[in-house]
């Protein structure tokens, strides 16, 4: 059965009307929203963690080092592997449509071990369009397209260019097996809501609003916020899991309707920032919790 809600966010979000569809890749969510004064976000110290001190695992050793590019964005390696995408039937919060199901990705990968900061998004679009200005926040007012012309422009730098390197978002199946990292959990810190706490921002801790990166503990690969802050989007279109087994999956195609994972500092509750769960957006989506990481594909 088609569920449809209406919901209408704080006032800091200005004028935002909310229709959200569950449908059988996730919850869909179309927004109109009038602009609203820009504004700065509370000043804290924060710094980025050092990304020497990021510590990776055996597995991740051997698929290859730490990489940081002309920008300064840290990219930690991802090894092949296989894992179950989805969520099992026993899972607390479980959707209907995350239909467990074997996915194996034949190819290792450099992940961004943050999500793309406000000031890295300028010096390479010339332009911020986050609601809250601050340089290490994630930036946010970015659309489908948005973050795949960032990826296309950082890759036509000339320091990128000459390092043989190229950049794309993550397939949706990438972005989960890089969120669990070799767990089977709700979470990637287990199944202990209380423990999320200390890894991710939404709405029980961000006091309605975005965070600097990198100020919770990172996950297993050196991965920070894949839970909560902003949603991150995926290259893929929407569509309902097959059960059956699958290798490098991604969809495409030129629906307006895109895939974003990880849930933000808005989702009202813990289940909305599970490893598993899924949410849809038209491609033209700009919302105060919507931003992106990305994947550094080498020419080696």
């Amino acid at each position: 059965m088609l569920v449809v809600r209406r919901s209408f966010p704080m006032a800091f979000f200005s004028i935002l009307a909310t229709v959200t569809i569950a449908v059988g890749c996730g919850e869909f969510t179309t927004a109109s929203s009038q602009p609203s004064p820009e504004v700065s976000a509370p000043t804290v110290s924060a710094s980025i963690p050092d990304w020497k001190q990021i510590s990776l695992s055996d597995e991740q050793n051997s698929a290859g080092a730490i990489q940081v590019n002309s920008i300064e964005m840290v990219f930690v390696p991802i090894p092949a592997g296989k894992f179950i995408m989805g969520s099992l039937p026993t899972d607390d919060f479980r959707q209907e449509g995350e239909i467990p199901h074997e996915v194996t990705l034949t190819r290792s990968f450099h992940l961004g071990a943050f999500a793309v900061t406000q000031e890295q998004y300028e010096r390479v679009m010339g332009v911020n369009p986050s609601e809250k200005k601050a340089p290490l926040h994630p930036v946010e007012q970015v659309s489908w397209d948005d973050a795949v012309e960032f990826c296309r422009r950082l890759s036509e730098l000339p320091a990128e260019k000459e390092a043989g390197c190229s950049y794309r978002l993550p397939t949706e199946a990438e972005w989960e097996y890089a969120c669990r990292a070799g767990t089977t959990t709700i979470y990637s810190c287990g199944n202990d809501e209380s423990e999320l706490l200390q890894f991710a921002w939404f709405y029980t801790n961000a006091n309605r609003q975005t965070h600097p990166i990198g100020q919770k503990r990172p996950n297993r690969w050196g991965l920070y916020d894949m839970h909560g802050n902003v949603f991150q989007w995926c290259q893929d279109v929407c569509a309902e899991y097959k059960s059956e087994p699958a290798t490098d999956p991604i969809v495409t195609g030129d629906s307006d309707v895109r895939l974003a994972r990880g849930g933000s500092w808005f989702c009202p509750s813990a289940q909305l920032v599970r490893s598993a769960f899924r949410h849809a957006f038209e491609r033209s989506e700009k919302s105060g919790y919507i931003g992106f990481r990305v994947v550094r594909v080498s020419a080696t």
